[in-house]
């Protein structure tokens, strides 16, 4: 069990985690198709987190041509460059799959203000910060793949 733990521990993200259910976020995710890598952009509402350690998941819910998406994604998987939080949001439970149901208007998330929500974005911008050196990096390395 010991093992397990280290192993996870070792696997983990600093910092992986500046964002909560209900918060719009922007998910760069890097792709592998073939030999090309690229990153997408995946922009919605986390609905969920589960898990714990190395296995903690969250879901992303968007609306794409008027039909609900929802991707799951980990949050210490190596392929994640940045989460960046776009609006933090004010829900009152852990779980919002009632959003699910809702359609257009009913389907919003009140958005968090005051001196919380700026301090959860301060924190964020600066983990999205370090993020960019490593996404400034991937793109430098795509570059050079493709050039050969």
């Amino acid at each position: 069990m010991d093992l397990i733990k280290t192993i996870e521990e070792q696997q983990k993200k600093e910092n992986a985690e500046c964002f909560r259910v209900g918060d719009t976020v922007k998910v760069h995710f890097e792709i592998i198709e073939g030999k090309t890598k690229r990153i997408q952009l995946y922009e919605g509402v986390v609905l969920c987190i589960k898990g714990e350690g190395a296995r903690r998941t969250f879901t992303v819910r968007k609306e794409s041509y008027g039909v609900g998406v929802e991707r799951v994604f980990p949050v210490n998987s190596p392929r994640i460059i940045k989460v960046e939080l776009i609006r933090p949001g004010k829900v009152r439970r852990s779980k919002i799959y009632y959003v699910r149901d809702k359609i257009g208007k009913a389907a919003k998330i009140k958005e968090l203000i005051g001196a919380k929500a700026n301090a959860r974005v301060a924190f964020a911008r600066e983990v999205a910060k370090a993020a960019d050196v490593r996404e400034a990096q991937i793109n430098a390395e795509h570059k050079a793949a493709a050039k050969k």
